[in-house]
């Protein structure tokens, strides 16, 4: 039976909005976890989140300064570490494309980083976030992303007679994150314009509970070198902005650079290798000791046939005006109203 408990786990981009949900769901569901160590190079951020996460009251709880960008402080980090989970990330889409060699080395050379600390560390599981801009990219920080998930999906080629597992878990916009759309229009409706990029622009939709638990299905069950991604709903940019404030007029900015206008979970040539499980799709890496014959017997899935597609704007799930409301209330702010 799968369990946490008794493991040394180690977060980077632990004091994001994902790490501390993860940590808060770790320490709930596996009382008994050995170690979680929170490595991030916000040392404010860590003292705040060690308010909400005290040493005195969780024993297994510890907090490493340090960037992935540094190996040799990554590498003192590992040790006696049995799982990574890697959420670290430059991903401000404008930032990225000002600063190109910064997310670089954040997001591509951190990756192998960790990789390298990994193989070295004795490390049995890893698991590295990625985003819904790493298909079929058209910004900096997707394409730093694809490469980050190659990365970690090849890793396994190179892992020798160790006994470890790299796997991705790619999904879209987290509602209510920092930097994400609800929080700026909930700023800005106070002004009576909320600014739209284009009327008929979508996104794919999770809540942070939902990216918890399926970094915890790839922590259980991966083999190594798979891509997880969840079957979940998308929205339409005019109904967040009507869930938030129907009063306000909508106004057509246009397009930033580096946005598209849907966005892509599994792109067409990604479904030469995707199965389709109950909750999640998988898709299988290209060159395995395994096959996706093999997965699909073994974790009773489904091969999808050839020109498969899942992309925001053909979904067949969408969230209506009013759930958009119900998930700002229980996952962004209690004390929404509309106005």
């Amino acid at each position: 039976m799968f369990t946490l408990n008794g493991k040394s786990i180690l977060i980077t981009g632990g004091t994001g909005s994902f790490g501390k949900k993860f940590v808060e769901i770790v320490l709930e569901r596996y009382p008994d976890v050995k170690r979680l160590v929170v490595y991030s190079r916000d040392e404010l951020k860590q003292f705040e989140m060690a308010q909400i996460f005290p040493k005195h009251k969780y024993n297994a709880m510890r907090y490493f300064i340090g960037d992935v960008r540094d190996l040799a402080r990554f590498k003192r980090a590992c040790e006696g570490i049995d799982i990574i989970v890697h959420a670290a990330a430059m991903k401000q889409v404008p930032a990225a494309e000002y600063n190109p060699m910064e997310c670089i080395k954040t997001n591509v050379l951190g990756a192998e980083n960790i990789i390298e600390a990994a193989l070295d560390a004795g490390i049995k599981k890893v698991v590295a976030l990625s985003t819904d801009k790493a298909a079929a990219p058209i910004n900096l920080y997707g394409a730093t992303k694809l490469c980050s998930d190659k990365l970690f999906i090849a890793a396994n080629n190179m892992k020798g007679s160790r006994d470890i597992a790299f796997s991705v878990v790619r999904y879209g916009n987290v509602i209510g994150s920092r930097g994400s759309v609800i929080p700026f229009f909930m700023k800005k409706r106070k002004e009576g314009i909320l600014p739209i990029t284009h009327p008929d622009m979508t996104r794919f939709n999770i809540t942070l509970t939902e990216g918890v638990e399926l970094v915890l299905f790839a922590l259980e069950h991966a083999w190594g070198g798979e891509l997880f991604v969840p079957k979940i709903p998308s929205y339409r940019i005019t109904d967040v902005a009507t869930a938030i404030a129907p009063n306000c007029e909508q106004k057509v900015v246009g397009i930033r650079p580096g946005e598209k206008l849907h966005e892509d979970l599994i792109t067409e040539t990604d479904s030469l290798n995707t199965v389709e499980l109950k909750e999640y799709y998988v898709i299988c890496p290209a060159t395995s000791r395994w096959s996706k014959e093999e997965y699909a017997k073994a974790k009773n899935g489904e091969i999808l046939p050839f020109g498969f597609r899942y992309n925001s704007g053909t979904n067949d799930e969408w969230l209506s005006v009013e759930e958009l409301r119900e998930q700002i209330k229980n996952h962004v702010d209690s004390s929404f109203e509309v106005m």
